[in-house]
């Protein structure tokens, strides 16, 4: 069967009244018939599982089942706009999954629940809401999370951009896990999970009406399972950031001025597709300010370098893992990078977003 991710929504068939309203409506925020209609039809089907299913005000989990003696809670939110709703491999919906989950990951948790609400405009084909909704309860099974309460709110036509979808997560940090800019040292070592500016440059490619040799996709993807990789062999990891608005040159700037340290790339080792790279050049973008939404950034201890690397290598997500620069204690908060031919310019962080709308 073909990969359906860079398709648009298909196939969507619901019991009456939903079928009788093949948009959707004000009334389907109205509390009412068609808002539980829309609920019963669209989502749960979508995100079913016992804690949602009882659809109280509130979903009352037992944390400490899922939280060994010295764990500590991870929580998080994020809200996505991304346009157009679906792109080359991948949708709102499987961001919406994949960004909570790795927002936790960066600091070590293992996701566990997620709460989602959505803010649909009137007008919205109720097959893009069901597609999207399907794909978001896909993207949560395969990063082993729930969604467990959520709300939905439809405002008038012209006021939504079809939908919008806001989340926020719950994890667990296992004991003895401490991630942070804060305990970076002098000589760490930067590495990369793989390649920079896939997810931006795909929403691009679609937007602008850009065609190349080679397809451009999302690099969409949950990473907790690839940091507990590597949190196996070095549980003392420095810090991790998943590179998304603003890219690598944000998060890295970020990371500098946190810990007070200096960090410098090398060029050589940046690691960008050609296709991506192409892209970038004929609209005028640096890939490091370019959004990902699939790769993470480590920084860890200079002797563990080698095996964290040959951790991530082995895990699917990981697969094209890299080392490109360190942290040094010269030149604090600031990102150089030295080039090719023996010189060294600034990183800067982004003055504005680059790509608006890119998750």
């Amino acid at each position: 069967m073909a990969d359906d991710s860079a398709a648009g929504p298909s196939g969507f068939a619901c019991p009456l009244p939903l079928r009788d309203y093949p948009h959707v409506v004000m009334g389907h925020g109205g509390g009412g018939v068609l808002s539980r209609d829309l609920i019963d039809h669209v989502f749960l089907p979508a995100f079913s599982n016992p804690l949602l299913d009882r659809l109280g005000d509130s979903t009352v989990v037992d944390i400490a089942s899922d939280m060994p003696r010295g764990c500590r809670l991870a929580l998080s939110t994020d809200s996505y706009v991304v346009r157009p709703l679906f792109f080359p491999g991948g949708s709102i919906g499987d961001l919406a999954i994949n960004g909570t989950v790795n927002d936790l990951a960066m600091s070590g948790a293992r996701p566990l629940y997620i709460t989602a609400g959505f803010v649909i405009e009137e007008g919205l084909p109720l097959g893009d809401l069901a597609e999207v909704a399907r794909r978001m309860g896909a993207a949560a099974a395969r990063a082993g999370v729930r969604i467990v309460t959520g709300d939905t709110k439809v405002v008038e036509r012209g006021h939504g951009d079809g939908v919008y979808v806001n989340t926020a997560g719950v994890g667990v940090v296992p004991a003895g896990i401490t991630i942070g800019a804060e305990v970076i040292r002098d000589g760490d070592v930067v590495l990369a999970s793989g390649t920079f500016g896939d997810h931006g440059m795909a929403i691009m490619s679609v937007r602008e009406g850009l065609e190349f040799e080679a397809a451009i996709t999302s690099d969409t993807a949950p990473l907790h399972g690839l940091v507990a990789a590597m949190l196996a062999v070095c549980p003392t990891i420095r810090a991790l950031r998943d590179p998304t608005r603003g890219g690598v040159a944000t998060s890295l700037v970020e990371i500098a001025t946190a810990s007070g340290m200096g960090i410098e790339l090398d060029e050589s080792s940046i690691p960008v597709r050609p296709v991506v790279a192409a892209a970038c050049e004929i609209l005028g973008l640096d890939p490091l300010q370019v959004a990902n939404e699939g790769k993470l950034l480590a920084i860890v201890p200079a002797d563990e370098a080698d095996r964290v690397l040959a951790a991530m290598r082995a895990h699917d997500h990981g697969g094209e893992a890299v080392a490109i620069g360190r942290a040094v204690a010269r030149h604090s908060g600031m990102v150089v990078m030295r080039t090719a031919i023996g010189g060294t310019r600034v990183i800067p962080m982004p003055l504005g977003e680059q790509l608006p709308r890119i998750c």
